[in-house]
C-alpha cells in the first residue's frame, strides 16, 4: 500500500509539472542541433537528451548554426520569437519555418533542400538560400524583402514582381529562361549570370550599380538608363554591340567572349578594368581612360590600340594584347 501511494504521488507530481509552462519540452531529435543549443547556452540542462525546455527557446530571437553538421532542425518551430536564423553549410534536406512568423533574416545556403516554404514569413527582409536543390521558390508573400540570393539551385522561373523593396538579387546558376525586374525599381545589385536568358530589360532599374548577366544567350543589352552603373559583366553572350556611353560611373567592364565589332569607352573615364578579349574588335581607343590599370584585349582582329602619351611612356604591367598588336598615339 505504501509503494502504491508513493507511485501515485509521483504520477500526480509529473502531471502537475506537465501543466507548468516550465515543464513543457521541445523535441530536438538531431544530436548536433541540441549540442549547438548547449554550446550557445540555450539548452540549460546541458545534456544531450533529445529535448529542451520550451521556456529556454521561446524567447530566442537570433540563432546561428553555421557548419554544425545538422541534418534535422525539428524543434525550430517552437522558436516563436526568432527574427534571425542562420543555418547554412549543414546537411538539411527539409526546413519548416512556417511557424517562425517573426523571421526577418533566413540564411540556409549550401544544404540539400528541395523545397522551401516562406509564405508565412511576411516580415522577411533577407533570404539567402543558394546552393540547394530548389526547383521552385515562391516569394510573392515576402513583400518586405530587400535581399534575395537563390543562386545555384534548379529554378526554371522566378517571380519577383511583388518584391518592390528588393535592393539586391542574386539568381545566378539556375535554369531561368526569363527574368522580369521591371517592378524592382530599388534594385542596386543584380546577379543573373549562368542562366538561359535570351533577353533582359533593365531600363526601369535606374538605381542599378552592379549588373552581372554573363553566361546567358543575350543578343542585345540596353544599359543607357543605368547611369549609376559602376560594374557591368556581360561575358559569354551573343552581343554584337554594346553602348556604354551613358555609364560614366563605370569602373569595371567585363564584355569578353561576345561578338562585339566595336566598343567605345571614351566616356568611361573612371574605368579601371576592361576585359574585352575574344570579340571581333577591329579598333580600340583607351586614350581617355587614364585610370585603366587592367586591360585584356587579346584574341581580337586588332592591329593597333590607341593610347595617350603617359600610357605609352609607361604601359601598365596588367595590360594584355596579342603580340603583333601595337600601342600608338595615332592608329590612323
Amino acid at each position: 500500500m505504501k509503494i502504491t501511494i508513493k507511485l501515485l504521488l509521483v504520477i500526480i507530481l509529473l502531471i502537475s509539472c506537465s501543466n507548468d509552462d516550465d515543464g513543457f519540452f521541445v523535441s530536438i531529435p538531431d544530436k548536433n542541433f541540441e549540442k549547438s543549443l548547449i554550446e550557445l547556452g540555450i539548452d540549460t540542462d546541458g545534456i544531450i537528451n533529445g529535448h529542451v525546455l520550451t521556456s529556454d527557446v521561446s524567447g530566442i530571437t537570433e540563432l546561428s548554426l553555421f557548419v554544425k553538421d545538422i541534418s534535422d532542425l525539428t524543434g525550430i518551430e517552437d522558436f516563436v520569437s526568432l527574427t534571425s536564423l542562420h543555418c547554412g553549410l549543414n546537411q538539411l534536406t527539409s526546413l519548416d519555418v512556417t511557424n517562425n512568423t517573426s523571421l526577418e533574416s533566413l540564411i540556409c545556403f549550401d544544404n540539400q533542400l528541395t523545397s522551401l516554404d516562406v509564405s508565412n514569413n511576411t516580415s522577411l527582409i533577407r533570404l539567402i538560400c543558394e546552393g540547394n536543390q530548389l526547383t521552385s521558390l515562391d516569394v510573392s508573400k515576402n513583400t518586405s524583402l530587400e535581399g534575395l540570393s537563390c543562386g545555384s539551385n534548379q529554378l526554371t522561373s522566378l517571380d519577383v514582381s511583388k518584391n518592390k523593396s528588393l535592393e539586391w538579387l542574386s539568381c545566378s546558376s539556375n535554369l531561368l529562361t526569363s527574368l522580369d525586374v521591371s517592378n524592382n525599381t530599388s534594385l542596386i545589385d543584380l546577379d543573373c549570370f549562368y542562366n538561359q536568358l535570351t533577353s533582359l530589360d533593365v531600363t526601369n532599374n535606374t538605381s542599378l550599380e552592379y549588373l552581372s548577366c554573363s553566361g546567358n544567350q543575350l543578343t542585345s543589352l540596353d544599359v543607357s538608363n543605368n547611369t549609376s552603373l559602376e560594374g557591368l559583366g556581360c561575358t559569354l553572350n551573343q552581343l554584337t554591340s554594346l553602348d556604354v556611353s551613358n555609364n560614366t560611373s563605370l569602373t569595371g567592364l567585363w564584355c569578353q567572349e561576345n561578338q562585339l565589332t566595336s566598343l567605345d569607352v571614351s566616356n568611361n573615364t573612371s574605368l579601371t578594368e576592361l576585359y574585352c578579349y575574344d570579340n571581333q574588335l577591329t579598333s580600340l581607343d583607351v586614350s581617355n581612360n587614364t585610370f585603366l590599370g587592367h586591360l585584356e584585349c587579346e584574341s581580337n582582329p586588332l592591329t593597333c590600340i590607341k593610347v595617350n602619351q603617359p600610357q605609352l611612356d609607361n604601359i601598365p604591367t596588367d595590360w594584355e594584347k596579342d603580340w603583333n598588336d601595337t600601342y600608338s598615339l595615332d592608329c590612323n
